[in-house]
């Protein structure tokens, strides 16, 4: 049963099927940004300063872009990892997501057509999905103590009290 509209539930285990994936879809979409704002040149402006909405969508186009360039050389580095190509401290040291671009000006997005607007925040909802990826699957070696070792210590404080 598909979980669609559902968060993705907290786990530090990737895979190299979810990596694979993921990574497939990445590519769909990297693409159709790429065709999306090729064509977007022939598009009719919904402005009437035509410069406006022209800045704006090279503005949208290099910041849609660059956030998935971002999130396929993540997933190339786990590929890379899975296949044996990298090790894990290289990954950890040199495999980082890059941070998040700054959001989009909402006046600039309101010169785009919706079909762009809706592609842009696919593919913020995607980098998202990565983005939490990482964070827990750094957060799996994080020197975090385990609720065992955590209810260990506040018996053994209590019974230190006594």
């Amino acid at each position: 049963m598909a979980y669609l509209g559902a968060t993705m539930p907290d786990t530090a285990d990737l895979s190299p099927t979810i990596i694979e994936t993921l990574y497939c879809e990445a590519l769909l979409l990297a693409d159709e940004t790429r065709s999306a704002f090729d064509l977007s040149g022939r598009l009719e402006t919904t402005s009437l300063n035509e410069d406006l909405a022209r800045v704006a969508l090279s503005c949208e186009a290099l910041r849609t872009t660059t956030r998935m360039m971002h999130a396929i050389a993540w997933l190339l580095n786990q590929r890379a990892y899975f296949s044996g190509e990298l090790s894990e401290f290289q990954l950890r040291r040199y495999g980082r997501l890059a941070p998040p671009q700054a959001a989009s000006d909402g006046q600039q997005l309101a010169l785009l057509p919706a079909h762009l607007l809706d592609l842009s925040e696919r593919t913020a909802r995607f980098y998202a999905r990565i983005e939490r990826l990482d964070m827990a699957w750094r957060g799996r070696f994080s020197m975090q103590p385990t609720a065992v070792h955590r209810l260990r210590d506040r018996l053994g404080a209590a019974v230190m009290a006594f």
